[in-house]
């Protein structure tokens, strides 16, 4: 276990943790994550006995404005290029209340709702995704067709009750892509799917995330499960916690006001 006395835990006050409990009896879903420490990704990869060859390529593109107005007032816009699966676009709200969304919307094919639970904290969130019919999002990235293309009447009619107003979705820069290696796998040990997500990130930087999904009513079973099963097997579980959407958008971001700059 790579933790010593001196190192803080990261705990929840009472009162998150009696909001929390709230917002997944709410959930759809949970998904519990933890952020691996880049110094500590290689011992994790040989810990957990992830083949890197299993993985899945994926390539993540974010529409935002330069100063991230979209993300900072909730929203999260995003299409998928994935191999072998095709491509996929999502529409974000993040975070909400499930109890004051509307019936209409969680009812929508595709929406769904879910807790981000990682260490010290935790956000819930709105999603409706879809499947692209076909290839698409290449040629919006080469400025050869609008983003609207990606989304459908639903996830556009969301965008704009969310958005700041006046914003449209084809007024959005193209944040990326950002290259991303998905290895799903069920350890020997571990009798649940456990997800490595490896960000590539065009700086040179990497962010590695190890997540587990599971129902609502089995969350903090599943969580304390999935504790002992990573410290066994010497993951750090004491890591600084920093969410991959957040590092990509804040980098790209910052290449966009570079290059508005001339620089």
């Amino acid at each position: 276990m790579a933790t010593t006395s001196t190192v803080p835990r990261p705990t929840l006050s009472d009162d998150q943790l009696r909001e929390l409990v709230g917002l997944i009896a709410e959930s759809d879903t949970v998904e519990l994550k933890l952020t691996v420490p880049d110094s500590d990704l290689r011992s994790a990869v040989v810990g957990l006995g992830m083949d890197p060859l299993d993985a899945q390529i994926r390539q993540i593109f974010f529409f935002d404005t330069p100063d991230l107005a979209l993300s900072q007032s909730g929203v999260v816009v995003r299409a998928r290029r994935i191999q072998g699966k095709g491509e996929d676009s999502v529409v974000k709200l993040r975070p909400v209340v499930p109890s004051e969304l509307p019936a209409e919307l969680r009812s929508t094919p595709g929406f769904g709702v879910e807790v981000d639970a990682l260490p010290g904290g935790f956000v819930c969130s709105g999603r409706l995704k879809v499947l692209l019919p076909k290839p698409r999002m290449l040629r919006v990235a080469a400025g050869e067709a609008p983003a609207k293309e990606l989304f459908t009447k639903e996830q556009r009619r969301l965008f704009h009750e969310h958005a700041p107003a006046g914003m449209r979705i084809s007024e959005l820069s193209v944040l990326g892509p950002i290259f991303v290696l998905k290895l799903q796998f069920t350890p020997a040990d571990f009798n649940r799917k456990l997800v490595a997500e490896l960000w590539l990130y065009p700086d040179g930087s990497r962010l590695l995330e190890l997540s587990t999904k599971c129902a609502p009513h089995e969350a903090f079973q599943v969580a304390t499960e999935a504790r002992v099963f990573l410290s066994k097997h010497g993951v750090n579980l004491y890591g600084e916690q920093e969410t991959k959407t957040r590092k990509a958008l804040t980098f790209f971001a910052s290449e966009l006001k570079k290059q508005a700059k001339g620089g």
